[in-house]
């Protein structure tokens, strides 16, 4: 069962019984996906379950009716419902909750129906006895019609246009119609045509000895399908077994004796209409195949009834003889009319045929000539379904012109891989489609998918591949035999495929590239990088040339260690309409109460500038973007994204670091205020540096190198899939980018970050000390010689005047413009924004066990100066908690 369904009927059984509150839907879903087996390891025994639940059962016999009603549909998984209801009706516990449960419904509904009646204006008029009896009767004849089954003609042409809309370039082809306006062709009764005359002589006026030959005779006529002159056969109605109606004069002893031998022709009967109608294109190859060997049983039965033909017209042939002969054609025929009955009512084709006759055979396991029957028919009907499924197995190819395989194919183009973050290639071009799989291949039908799958993909890259194992796959009551085949060809495909792209492909290779750029590996590069585009970035995004931000790029890589990569060609710039804050936002909203909210918000936004906007983009090509598609390479431009970010904020901090340190050469009357913003600067980079290490060197590297190791390890293509993916999800979570309230607070402290260097940056551009002491400074040497001593006096002279001025012009301006104030608040908020993301660490860290956001709270709090008011948040917390 796959995740989504588990989602859905756990969902849709909340829905059902009402349940609202408590610990919601996901708790259950994990539990159930914790506890689920990836194959059905177990078979139940619905037999003693389903005693136990007609014992309880106020109605036992519409219980056991309906179960063999749903039997004789070959319904999936009745006997594992039956069971787990016999389990519940064993838990006396769960019982009353489900008879609680059921009360409340009822009384919710009761209110409902209430509410309603008294919406309903009260009629006039009461109906009449008569008005009654002819709605009773209306009823009647709808109820009736309803269970009446649509015709063959109707399903044949239901079937038809699902598959012809299915596979519109290869339509069915379609027997004419005089096929079926002609019923002398079937080989079944005609119940229309009328006798030339009526005989003269009623059948009980003759002697015993006449009405016995005359009534063998007439059987003879009926076991092939003929009427009779005594014995007529009556019209069937959809699905029902044919009867017959015997001369009512006839002899009691006689009529008794033909009584008995008539099923005989009841079952000729069904199994001809069975044989007739399958086998129209319409109802597929397994059928085909099951008719063809129903037909080469019925010959044996028309061979038997000539025989007796034969001896009738020597006068050897008693009625008591009849009766003799026909004993083991009997049970033969009632399994084939059995058989052809359930493959009817269940509507089966392809592997639900298969599953059908499967469990015939194996349930006859007392009665050898039965189950020997069955085998036969089980074997045969299985050759069609086998072929497709060696193609499949053995060269990765369907061909499946009836839609009876359980592997269906969707068409899909691999191009939209590296287009569509939606995109489910992998997932969706080829699905089980759970009704078509054979009981018999239940446990192994992840393994035939994953097989043709992995032949189909390196087929698509123009190499030819065949399974050197290949052998027949024959169906037998030993699994052993074609599930050694199956899993023979299962590793074959998964060593072909993964060597593929390992060796050929160069994988790993390619991931390690992809980190260099996208994980920051490459620290040169970066410098060199940022430094280049610094100015270009700075600009608003729509301003932004790109072709002149790829110059840069191809600069910044060939000059730095990056240039001996052989994949740096494929990185490629990349803008977004979103700053990464709000992309991981919308990407967090999904399937969540607040996706709506995000999706509709007014678009009128402050102007990304390039620096918010930047990304990395990566060409891949078939078949590495099965594993690196354009999810995988979303979840690393977010990654990216984040650091660079990081970055940017590090490089700002750092600047204001320089053009403080041009400003301590003055001697600031007023430097309370310029301390507080110096401290509050490094603490801000201290935090920034520490953030960038934790994820680069705590997160990723240990994450990447696990990763690898598993890579190695790994024996298919599934799994490389769930090891790249599982590094991604890890490196995305415990960056905390997956948890939206440590996002904002992150969000918000990169922007007080910000905000103060803009700040800082402004107040030092308004003091203008470079500019100033450029122009104030003297050359060391002239045309004339190096500057004298009394030139150089008075340089310095000058200098210390300056710099006076400067002093007294900042104290002046910060004075003015309250800058004390406006370094008291960005400390106020960062301090606050900085405890309340320790805080929310230390929750997370400690209720979900994410013990690696630890690290984050022992650097940031090192030497135990948050811990005390940490300390105190925690008390505070746990006691509204207790209140």
């Amino acid at each position: 069962m796959s995740e989504f369904r588990i989602h859905h009927d756990v969902n849709e059984l909340l829905s059902l019984l009402h349940v609202r509150g408590g610990d919601g839907a996901e708790v259950f879903i994990d539990l159930l996906q914790k506890n689920r087996t990836p194959y059905i390891t177990t078979t139940v025994s619905a037999h003693s379950a389903k005693v136990k639940i007609a014992e309880y059962s106020k109605t036992p016999e519409d219980f056991l009716r309906k179960y063999d009603e749903l039997k004789s549909k070959n319904v999936r998984n009745l006997d594992p419902l039956v069971y787990l209801l016999s389990k519940l009706s064993e838990d006396k516990e769960m019982l009353q909750c489900l008879q609680q449960n059921a009360k409340e419904r009822s009384e919710a509904s009761a209110n409902a129906t209430t509410i309603t009646t008294f919406a309903i204006p009260p009629t006039s008029t009461k109906m009449s006895m008569q008005e009654l009896e002819e709605l009773r009767k209306k009823l009647g004849n709808v109820t009736a019609s309803s269970n009446v089954p649509q015709s063959a003609e109707v399903t044949r042409k239901m079937l038809r246009d699902r598959h012809n809309k299915k596979n519109p370039t290869q339509p069915n082809p379609v027997f004419p119609n005089w096929v079926y306006d002609r019923p002398a062709l079937i080989g079944d009764f005609i119940t229309g045509a009328t006798a030339a005359g009526d005989p003269a002589v009623a059948i009980g006026t003759m002697p015993l000895p006449a009405q016995e030959q005359a009534l063998v005779d007439d059987l003879l006529f009926v076991l092939v399908g003929v009427d009779g002159r005594d014995i007529t056969a009556q019209p069937v109605l959809g699905r029902q077994n044919r009867s017959f109606i015997v001369d009512p004069t006839l002899d009691m002893s006689i009529k008794e004796l033909v009584n008995r031998i008539l099923p005989v022709a009841s079952y000729y009967s069904t199994i001809t209409r069975f044989i007739e109608e399958k086998s129209s294109f319409e109802y597929g190859q397994v059928n085909h195949a099951l008719t063809a060997a129903m037909r080469t049983l019925m010959k044996e039965y028309l061979i038997l009834v000539t025989q007796l033909e034969h001896l009738h017209r020597q006068g050897m042939l008693s009625l008591q003889k009849l009766w003799f002969y026909i004993q083991p054609t009997m049970r033969t025929m009632e399994i084939l009319a059995s058989i052809a009955s359930s493959v009817d009512k269940g509507d089966c084709m392809g592997g639900s045929t298969l599953s059908l006759l499967h469990d015939r055979t194996f349930n006859y396991t007392g009665d050898s000539q039965a189950q020997e029957l069955c085998l036969y028919l089980t074997k045969a009907a299985s050759v069609p379904y086998f072929e497709i499924l060696e193609k499949w197995i053995y060269r990765g190819i369907i061909k499946d012109p009836y839609s009876e395989f359980m592997v269906e194919e969707h068409e899909l183009q691999k191009e939209k891989i590296q287009e569509d973050y939606n995109d489910k290639y992998w997932d969706q071009r080829y699905t089980i489609v759970q009704h078509r799989i054979p009981s018999f291949l239940q446990k192994m039908a992840d393994k035939i998918l994953s097989t043709g799958k992995y032949l189909n993909v390196v087929r698509e890259c123009g190499r030819d591949v065949t399974c050197p194992d290949a052998k027949e796959v024959l169906y037998t009551l030993k699994e052993r035999a074609y599930v050694e085949q199956i899993e023979k060809s299962y590793y074959y495909a998964s060593k072909v495929l993964l060597d593929f792209l390992m060796e050929e492909k160069e994988l790993v290779a390619r991931l390690r590239s992809i980190k260099h750029y996208f994980l920051m590996d490459k620290g040169d590069f970066f410098v060199h990088f940022m430094d280049l585009t610094e100015e270009e970035l700075k600009k608003p995004v729509d301003d932004i040339v790109p072709p002149r931000l790829e110059a840069l790029l191809e600069l910044a890589l060939r000059m730095s260690t990056a240039n001996t990569d052989p994949f740096k060609d494929d990185l490629k710039i990349d803008l977004m309409p979103h700053d990464v804050i709000t992309q991981l936002l919308r990407v967090l909203a999904i399937e969540t109460k607040q996706e709506k909210a995000i999706i509709n918000a007014d678009p009128t936004e402050v102007a990304l500038s390039g620096l918010e906007a930047f990304s990395f983009d990566y060409i891949v090509k078939w078949p590495l973007s099965l594993i690196i598609n354009r999810k995988a390479l979303t979840r690393y431009q977010m990654l990216f994204r984040h650091i660079f970010y990081c970055k940017h904020v590090e490089r700002l901090l750092c600047n204001v670091w320089i053009s403080n340190k041009t400003a301590k050469q003055y001697a600031l009357h007023r430097a309370k205020w310029f301390a507080t913003a110096f401290a509050l600067r490094q603490r801000m980079l201290n935090f920034v540096q520490n953030i960038q290490y934790y994820m680069m060197f705590e997160v990723m590297e240990p994450t990447w190198h696990i990763m690898e190791k598993n890579l190695k390890s790994a024996s298919n293509i599934d799994d490389v899939l769930c090891h790249h993916t599982s590094f991604l999800d890890n490196c995305l979570k415990d960056c905390m980018l997956t948890n939206p309230e440590l996002l904002k607070i992150f969000s918000k402290l990169m922007s007080v970050c910000v905000m103060f260097t803009n700040c800082m940056q402004r107040f030092t551009r308004s003091m203008k000390l470079d500019r100033e002491m450029n122009r104030l400074s003297l050359e060391h040497g002239t045309m004339e010689g190096p500057p004298t001593q009394s030139e150089r006096t008075e340089e310095q002279e000058k200098k210390r005047l300056t710099s006076k001025f400067l002093a007294e012009h900042v104290d002046a301006l910060q004075s003015d413009a309250g800058f004390e104030a406006t370094v008291s608040k960005f400390d106020s908020n960062f301090s606050t924004l900085l405890l309340d993301l320790l805080d929310k660490l230390s929750v997370y860290s400690t209720n979900d066990c994410e013990h690696s956001m630890i690290n984050i709270i022992y650097r940031l709090d090192f030497n135990g100066f948050y811990t005390e008011r940490l300390e105190r948040m925690a008390i505070e917390r746990s006691q509204k908690a207790a209140t």
